[in-house]
């Protein structure tokens, strides 16, 4: 990679277009033709073009040449961003597949970019870590449903500051980064097994490059109890609470005696469950006129709070209830696992994301709470 300011940064950009599609419909994952259509037919919006052109509106006016593949794996979010893309390769269009990744991740390789940005989730970079050499730099934009790889900004507009400061030729230092995937057929069971399946090279801008996920159950089993009988307490008659993944909010569900789709969306209402599993619009239809909370945690090691693995909560669901009946709760230990980095919310909607930035109260303990910060990127 060149810092040569006189010389035009030539970017390669590959789009998955089906990244993320089965996050709103509660599918949990995007792997796989019949997963796709099947989220496709339950009325899910791909929003991998989206995400992309978020991370190219931060390169706007730079020196840099797009080199990208056909329609939607490119050279359609390129244009729409104003920029007159060097196309390669060949794809039929509406039935992208992986080897089409492969393809086009080798092609640019060869074609002698500097950089390539992608975007896609742990199965998109799965594809992009067997086709590409060791120490090829790339990096990651979210899209995905689940991410647990360490090459993805936290944010499509992180994405797009990393590689301006590239472009720019300010000094970012390059580091390897773990790309790790679950078996979703697994994942739908409510069982995370994460499998390590290499490394790639990423620009290591800290502010702006997500941790690997971190594993494992929570061990705190008393400190989930005590923030769970502090949460119940605080519920209050007639409100409908939305129940987001994961085994810390999987202990409120627990305390309540009710059943929980730990890995999905569950809704509540004076302590009895209305409906589980739910969709984007279940959620939507459900809470419709009623006074209702959204209850969530942190993913350990990363701080997202909003946008990975909950994709169910949209931003017009966001929208309706507020900041103000956003609960979040998380044990002392994870939030010290953050090393002092902020929260992150990344819903897809950067307004959204500007207005929900600040400091939020975070329940850890019983009657216990601490003041964190939401990180505006």
């Amino acid at each position: 990679m060149t810092n040569n300011k006189l010389r035009v940064f030539r970017l390669g950009l590959i789009i998955n277009p089906l990244a993320g599609v089965g996050g709103s419909v509660a599918l949990k994952g995007s792997d796989g033709a019949e997963t796709a259509r099947k989220a496709l037919e339950l009325g899910a919006e791909p929003k991998a073009q989206l995400r992309a052109l978020t991370a190219l509106s931060v390169l706007s006016g730079l020196a840099v040449e797009l080199v990208t593949y056909p329609g939607e794996m490119g050279e359609d979010a390129a244009r729409s961003a104003g920029f007159e893309p060097f196309v390669i390769g060949s794809i039929q269009a509406g039935h992208t597949t992986a080897q089409d990744t492969e393809n086009a991740a080798l092609a640019m390789y060869q074609e002698g970019v500097d950089l390539i940005m992608f975007t896609g989730g742990d199965g998109t970079a799965r594809n992009i870590c067997h086709a590409l050499p060791d120490q090829f730099p790339v990096l990651g934009i979210p899209a995905g449903v689940k991410i647990h790889s360490g090459v993805y900004a936290v944010t499509p507009k992180a994405a797009g500051e990393v590689v301006a400061m590239l472009v720019r030729g300010e000094l970012v230092t390059l580091g390897d980064q773990e790309v790790r995937d679950i078996d979703e057929a697994q994942f739908r069971e409510g069982r995370v097994r994460a499998k390590y399946y290499g490394e790639l090279l990423v620009p290591q801008e800290h502010r702006y490059l997500q941790n690997v996920k971190s594993g494992g159950k929570e061990i705190e089993e008393l400190v989930l109890t005590d923030i769970a009988a502090d949460l119940i307490e605080r519920m209050e008659p007639d409100t409908r609470y939305i129940i987001g993944s994961g085994t810390t909010v999987q202990a409120v569900m627990q305390e309540l005696g009710l059943p929980n789709t730990l890995l999905g969306v569950d809704l509540i209402e004076d302590q009895k469950l209305l409906a589980s599993d739910c969709t984007a619009q279940e959620l939507l239809a459900n809470t419709a006129g009623t006074s209702t909370k959204i209850i969530i945690t942190i993913i350990g090691g990363q701080g997202h709070i909003l946008g990975r693995g909950n994709q169910q909560l949209s931003p017009e669901l966001i929208k309706r209830v507020g900041k103000d009946n956003m609960i979040v709760i998380a044990t002392k230990t994870k939030l010290a696992e953050l090393g002092g980095r902020p929260l992150i919310v990344d819903t897809g909607d950067a307004e959204l994301d500007k207005e929900l930035a600040g400091v939020i109260p975070v329940i850890t303990g019983y009657h216990d709470a601490v003041l964190y910060r939401i990180a505006e990127i």
